[in-house]
C-alpha cells in the first residue's frame, strides 16, 4: 500500500536521495517523456547521479528533450516514476521489468494510479504529472531554465491537446506561464507538437478516416487501424495517440472511440453506466451498439472489459 505526499515531502525525498533512475511508460507519450527530461535535468542541476530508462524509444519528436538514457552505468539506489499509472504500463524492454519491480516514488495524475511504490504525489486534478513536477522542481530549489521550461510544457501541452482538453484548469495555465517566463520556447513547441505532421501520421489518419463508423445516432463516432494497416503505414507509434482527437471532434459526437488492433487483442474497461451517461442514452441503447460492435467482430465481450479483436484472416491466409 502507498503511502501519499504532498509536494513538500517529495521535494525532500528526492533531495535526500541519489543514484536516482527515473522510469517512463511504455510507448511514451509527451507527459511521460517530458516530466522525466525535466526531472534529469533538476537533479543533474543538484550534482546528483541520475538517468531516464523507458521500454521503447524516445519518439522522434521528443527527442530534443535529449535526456541521458539509463545503460546500466550505476546501481540505481531510489527509483521513481512519472506519469506511470499501473505496474502494467511500464513495459518488457531494456530491462525495465528489473527495476519495475520495487518503485520507490511516483508522480502522477491519473485517478486510476494502483499504488504500486512505495510513496506517491498524485493528484487527479492536475492535467498532466508535468503540471506537479513543476511545483517538485521549484520546491526543490532548482532554477527552470529554458530547457526544464521546454520538457514541462512538452508534458502540459500534450496532455491537455494543447489547453483543449476539459482537464485544463487555471492552475494549469498558471504553470504555462510560469514556464514561458521562464524561457520556454512555445512558438516553436507547439509548431513541432501540433503543426508538424509526418506523412506516415496523415496516411494513418487517412486509412482511420475510411473506417469511420456512427452509434446511437451518431453521438458515438469510432475509428480503427488494424495491424498490417498500422505497420503499412510506418506510423510512429506516439503519432496513433494523437488519432484519438478525430472522432470526438465530430460534430454532434458525444463520445470518440479509437481502436488500435493488437497482436492477440488488448482488454480495456469499460464502464456501460458512465458511457451511456455521458451519451444521454439508455444503457440498452448503448449495449445494442457495442452488441453490433461485436457480431461484426472488432470486439469481444469479457465480464466489464471488452476486448479489441485481431483481424480476421483472409480467405488465402486460412
Amino acid at each position: 500500500m502507498t503511502e501519499q505526499l504532498d509536494v513538500q515531502q517529495m521535494a525532500q525525498r528526492l533531495l535526500a536521495a541519489d543514484n536516482i533512475l527515473i522510469l517512463c511508460h511504455k510507448n511514451p507519450d509527451g507527459d511521460t517523456i517530458g516530466c522525466g527530461s525535466a526531472l534529469y535535468y533538476a537533479l543533474k542541476a543538484l550534482e546528483k547521479t541520475t538517468a531516464v530508462l523507458c521500454s521503447d524509444d524516445v519518439p522522434s519528436r521528443y527527442a530534443f528533450t535529449n535526456p541521458r538514457l539509463f545503460k546500466g552505468e550505476f546501481e540505481p539506489r531510489t527509483v521513481i516514476a512519472v506519469d506511470v499509472a499501473g505496474l502494467q504500463l511500464f513495459g518488457e524492454n531494456n530491462g525495465v521489468p528489473q527495476y519495475a519491480r520495487h518503485v520507490d516514488l511516483c508522480i502522477d495524475h491519473h485517478a486510476g494510479n494502483n499504488g504500486y511504490a512505495d510513496f506517491t504525489l498524485l493528484d487527479a486534478g492536475a492535467a498532466a504529472a508535468a503540471e506537479l513536477l513543476y511545483q517538485v522542481i521549484v520546491e526543490m530549489g532548482v532554477t527552470i531554465t529554458p530547457h526544464i521550461a521546454d520538457c514541462l510544457y512538452t508534458g502540459i501541452a500534450t496532455d491537455t491537446g494543447c489547453f483543449k482538453f476539459s482537464s485544463t484548469t487555471a492552475n494549469t495555465h498558471k504553470v504555462a506561464a510560469k514556464l514561458i517566463e521562464a524561457g520556454c520556447h512555445v512558438e516553436e513547441l507547439n509548431t513541432l507538437l501540433f503543426d508538424t505532421k509526418p506523412r506516415a501520421r496523415m496516411e494513418a489518419e487517412r486509412i482511420a478516416r475510411n473506417h469511420l463508423e456512427y452509434y446511437l445516432d451518431g453521438r458515438c463516432a469510432l475509428i480503427y487501424l488494424t495491424r498490417d494497416e498500422i505497420r503499412q503505414s510506418g506510423v510512429d507509434p506516439a503519432d496513433l495517440e494523437e488519432l484519438t482527437s478525430l472522432p470526438i471532434s465530430i460534430e454532434g459526437v458525444k463520445v470518440g472511440l479509437t481502436l488500435r488492433q493488437q497482436p492477440g487483442g488488448k482488454s480495456v474497461g469499460l464502464s456501460m453506466v458512465k458511457l451511456s451517461e455521458m451519451l444521454n442514452s439508455g444503457r440498452t441503447s448503448l449495449y445494442r451498439a457495442v452488441e453490433q460492435l461485436e457480431q461484426c467482430g472488432k470486439i469481444k465481450r469479457e465480464g466489464k472489459t471488452i476486448q479489441l479483436m485481431p483481424e480476421s484472416p483472409s480467405p488465402e491466409e486460412r
